[in-house]
């Protein structure tokens, strides 16, 4: 496995990259709401990135081996959806729960990060779905240092979600990034302790994990993009890019209106 360290000069493209990713989803918070189409979200997503950004929408054009090409700029995933939500015509309605994926490269650097978004007013059980999720991320990322495992992120996900009723999405997980949308290593969101790569200063990957509050089965789509849960239960998922500092961790997907960490 061929792991790329970043240099101190990577490292601040990165976080240009980052926090340009993360004031996307700043900025597009206050259109979230019932009646907005997510062809209209991802319209003003493009338009912020392309026209004053001055980046490049990663997902617009994306084709992995064996993909066509993904048609949008951003992804949006409603409900039941778990991943990869293409955005369309379907307009959102009170009680969804929605999750905007964001990747924006900039100086051919890349940053990515995903939040949950409740439009109008959500049952209980979303509300506690997507803090439980959010707080898995938290206890993935808290575990990152030099000399700690990816196991390490993995069980910690894992071993807060499922105690509660929750389960791990299986299929897809976190990954290396820079210059490459998707590099090594791959960020399991579960998994044992002191097991897969050390991790060393200089590595940045994403930490994404996708929670589902039934089982964990899921299927893809006939659009060969939109992955949803196989019960047709709710799904969530948040998403940081990060850093192995020499002390720890730096998260590079940050701006003035994300959410602060959770208390220990």
């Amino acid at each position: 496995m061929s792991v790329s360290i970043k240099s101190h000069q990577e490292i601040e493209k990165m976080r240009i990259a980052g926090r340009l990713t993360s004031e996307v989803l700043d900025y597009i918070t206050p259109f979230v709401k019932p009646g907005v189409t997510t062809n209209e979200l991802d319209k003003l997503c493009h338009d912020l990135i392309v026209n004053v950004q001055h980046a490049i929408p990663a997902p617009l054009n994306y084709a992995p081996g064996g993909h066509t090409p993904y048609p949008k700029s951003i992804c949006t995933s409603i409900n039941h959806q778990v991943c990869h939500g293409v955005p369309s015509d379907k307009a959102l309605k009170n009680g969804d729960i929605v999750n905007l994926d964001i990747t924006v490269i900039k100086d051919g650097y890349h940053g990515d990060s995903s939040r949950m978004f409740y439009v109008g007013e959500p049952s209980i059980q979303a509300k506690r779905l997507c803090e439980v999720t959010w707080q898995s991320m938290w206890r993935g990322i808290r575990v990152v240092r030099p000399g700690a495992y990816l196991g390490d992120i993995g069980h910690a996900i894992q071993s807060f979600v499922e105690p509660l009723g929750y389960s791990v999405v299986r299929e897809f997980c976190g990954h290396g990034i820079g210059k490459v949308f998707h590099e090594e290593p791959q960020v399991l969101h579960y998994g044992r302790t002191k097991t897969g790569l050390k991790l060393e200063t200089g590595m940045t990957f994403t930490i994404e994990p996708m929670i589902n509050a039934g089982k964990a089965g899921i299927k893809q789509l006939g659009d060969g993009w939109t992955v949803v849960t196989k019960d047709h239960s709710l799904s969530a998922q948040y998403e940081h890019t990060i850093l192995v500092t020499d002390t720890g961790y730096e998260v590079l997907t940050v701006s003035d209106g994300c959410l602060p960490p959770p208390n220990p």
